[in-house]
């Protein structure tokens, strides 16, 4: 018998109490009991966001609630900036080409960031950009943005700012108004420790502006549609009654948390497997490495597909392995959302004897003593 640990960016976890919640019997999406479990979650929603703004709330993966940010603020024709620095950043770009829209590419080499002064440069060099697209946490290279950088040089212009916080929101700190982040897009399977299939906006009165002048054609994901129906305390078509249900739980295990402490819990997990893997003489991927996830080098003798899979089917620890061009040649180790420190004990304490049995010349301890180290200075983060 294995028993199996999730540490993959998503999805992740999901705690046994949010479990219970989206196993409760179903309800109608048109009754007073359900509008009062809406008028709930979107209020609490904000906390996470950091915002005073609406959260429209969709069932749809991540990747919906992109394609919503591009087709409801801009037309066919508009010039934007997209920074593209792994394959979140590559989806913005291919999702505003999609509409038509006219892609000005900041491209930055995976496992780097971007220099918000290029960012300052291209807005200079291109007039009536009207939008600049980023990613907070790119999970693909395990890096995080500056983003409140990036706001300080945008919130001046007509331009928005359009964020990916998909894997970031409730690990990486964003603070959505503080920052001047005009649309910014989460999704369920991550920091929020519930399933995949709830995508989140919220959206800016700057924003809210252009959508009026938006010409792109929409449906489903239509924002002004949207709000319309959740000022209402209901769903446009018919919402996910279960894992709303899951929300409001996650929301509130969050709230009783508080985000600082979600944080530092964070913060804490991942200096210690940063800590484990060099202390395994392995490199790290990324240049600023992210809270959320860690990506790691593969050594030069061990075949990064059959690590993953080891780990995976032998040991039942499942983390994530590099994507295209870095298929094999990375894996990541998640630290987000309903994770602990055990969690990330066992990964380690699993990769030693993974890369052992793989002819990767380990000293059995090192990673896991590590973290530990990290751990015992850090304890107040899990208190």
């Amino acid at each position: 018998m294995i028993k199996n640990y999730l540490l993959t960016p998503g999805p992740t976890q999901v705690p046994p109490e949010v479990l219970r919640e989206i196993s409760r019997p179903l309800i109608h999406h048109r009754t007073p009991q359900y509008a009062a479990l809406l008028a709930n979650v979107k209020e609490e929603i904000k906390y996470v966001f950091q915002t005073r703004n609406p959260v429209l709330i969709f069932a749809s993966t991540g990747t919906g609630a992109m394609e919503g940010a591009v087709s409801n603020t801009l037309s066919r024709g508009n010039k934007v900036i997209v920074v593209i620095g792994g394959k979140f950043g590559e989806r913005w770009a291919q999702i505003c080409k999609v509409y038509g829209i006219d892609v000005i590419p900041i491209n930055v080499e995976f496992g780097d960031v971007v220099d918000p002064s290029e960012i300052a440069s291209a807005l200079k060099k291109t007039p009536n950009v009207k939008a600049v697209f980023c990613t907070l946490t790119e999970t693909s290279t395990g890096v995080v943005t500056d983003i409140e950088a990036i706001g300080k040089i945008v919130k001046d212009t007509k331009t928005l700012l359009i964020v990916d916080s998909i894997s970031g929101l409730g690990g990486q700190e964003i603070k959505t108004d503080d920052w001047r982040v005009d649309v910014n897009v989460a999704g369920s399977q991550k920091g929020l420790m519930l399933p995949p299939g709830l995508a989140f906006v919220s959206i800016s009165d700057k924003a809210w502006k252009v959508i009026d002048q938006s010409t792109s054609p929409k449906y489903y994901f239509d924002f002004k549609k949207a709000k319309h129906s959740l000022d209402k305390n209901q769903d446009a078509y018919t919402g996910s009654v279960s894992l709303i249900f899951g929300l409001k739980e996650s929301l509130r295990l969050i709230r009783s948390d508080g985000l600082d402490r979600v944080f530092a819990r964070h913060r804490a997990m991942a200096e210690a497997t940063r800590c484990g893997v060099r202390a395994l003489g392995l490199e790290l991927f990324s240049k600023r490495p992210s809270d959320i996830v860690t990506a790691v080098k593969v050594p030069a003798n061990v075949d990064g597909q059959e690590l993953m899979k080891k780990m995976r089917d032998e040991y039942g620890v499942g983390i994530a392995g590099g994507q295209e061009p870095f298929k094999g040649k990375i894996f990541r180790i998640s630290h987000l959302g309903w994770v602990e420190r055990f969690d990330v004990i066992t990964a380690l304490s699993c990769l030693e004897l993974a890369l052992d049995e793989m002819g990767f010349t380990i000293e059995f301890g090192k990673a896991v003593g590590a973290a530990e180290g990290v751990f015992k200075a850090q304890r107040s983060a899990f208190k």
